[in-house]
């Protein structure tokens, strides 16, 4: 039976004293170490010759970039998760490392159970950010194709593992959920990692409308309007109007 393969880490950190406390901590918890970089010339060096899985990041260290300007560049060509080491808490520094959306921050002085505890964190976070990445991706890619063919009135979206073919004339609504989209349609309900718009895009607006932020309903399904809600044909819940959308709908509805 092969050994079960070790996380890799690089640690980026210019005190001598910290890195090798660092490093202890991670031998001793059965983790591999591809560098110890003081600088971001060496640290670079040390990715393009063994790319880790994970890299502790002091904020602070010295040379022609700090922690957060080599982790920008880090991210310009290689996605991989980092974690910031830092001992400084003002506003601004912080403000700053959080455009590089780290996966994690461990305060100065810590403890060893800090860092085994961010690390796997920040590995479950981001193969559960690849796995949305990679979904996406094959929704979007079917999605182009179905609008490259002749035929575009169906989309496909993941259920269980597999690819489930949803015909336009199937779905009642779709239903914004913060960074999702739920199909209703009538043979159950679809949960996909998409924007409204790029949805409403690829659905077109010859048989849907948006009808509030968070709605977009199939025309042919609407049976009335009452308070400012849309009755579905065969839906057991109202659909909300959105103020922004009145107008819009009530033309396409052609209401007198």
């Amino acid at each position: 039976m092969s050994a079960e393969k070790k996380t890799k880490v690089l640690i980026v950190e210019d005190e001598s004293i910290v890195a090798k406390d660092i490093q202890n901590i991670l031998l001793k918890n059965n983790f591999e170490i591809t560098g110890i970089a003081n600088n971001a010339d060496t640290a670079l060096n040390y990715i393009s010759q063994n790319i880790p899985d994970v890299i502790l990041m002091d904020i602070m260290i010295k040379g022609n970039m700090n922690g957060i300007d080599l982790s920008h560049k880090i991210k310009e060509e290689y996605d991989i998760p980092i974690i910031f080491l830092t001992a400084y808490s003002d506003i601004s520094t912080l403000d700053k490392a959080k455009l590089v959306e780290p996966y994690a921050y461990i305060n100065k002085p810590f403890k060893n159970s800090d860092i085994i505890s961010a690390i796997e964190i920040s590995l479950f976070r981001h193969k559960k950010d690849l796995e949305r990445k990679k979904e996406k991706e094959i929704l979007y890619s079917i999605v182009e194709k179905q609008g490259r063919e002749a035929s575009s009135n169906v989309i496909f979206v993941k259920s269980g593992g597999k690819m489930v073919r949803i015909k336009f004339d199937e779905i009642f609504i779709v239903e914004a959920l913060k960074d999702y989209v739920t199909f209703h349609t009538t043979h159950g309900r679809y949960i996909v990692h998409a924007t409204m718009k790029f949805i409403e895009e690829k659905l077109g607006q010859k048989d849907f409308l948006r009808v509030h932020r968070s709605f977009i309903v199939r025309t042919d399904k609407i049976q009335g309007v009452e308070n400012q809600e849309l009755i579905l044909e065969n839906f057991p819940k109202t659909i909300p109007i959105g103020g922004n959308y009145k107008d819009l709908v009530y033309q396409k509805l052609n209401l007198l």
